[in-house]
């Protein structure tokens, strides 16, 4: 299975700026929920996007996978780390997430780069 997961995050972001010129106060509502929701506090940013990753992948969601997987290596995580994400999703999602876990991983791939 071959899938541009950054085509599939900037879609995301294109996405939500088509929103933003269609439903501004929806999408500035949404901004704000997002930024409090993320906000590194007692969890740090990179903890939010693994859980925010699993969520993504026990409802088998392609945007979430792509976005929160570039987003938590953005943030720092190993592969490791997106790993044992994709793992505790499988658990609480069944064999579909663990489709959408293996997905993860051929992500953080992608925004890893090719290896030295």
């Amino acid at each position: 299975m071959t899938t541009d997961f950054a085509k599939i995050a900037h879609d995301v972001i294109a996405g939500v700026g088509l929103l933003q010129k269609g439903a501004p106060e929806t999408m500035k509502a949404f901004g704000a929920l997002s930024t409090a929701a993320t906000a590194s506090k007692v969890i740090d940013t990179k903890t939010k996007e693994l859980m925010a990753l699993a969520i993504g992948i026990a409802v088998h969601c392609d945007g979430c996978v792509a976005y929160h997987t570039k987003m938590a290596h953005q943030h720092g995580a190993s592969r490791e780390e997106v790993a044992e994400t994709a793992a505790l999703a499988v658990y609480m999602g069944g064999g579909p997430a663990a489709v959408y876990g293996a997905d993860a991983l051929r992500a953080y791939d992608q925004f890893a780069g090719p290896k030295p």
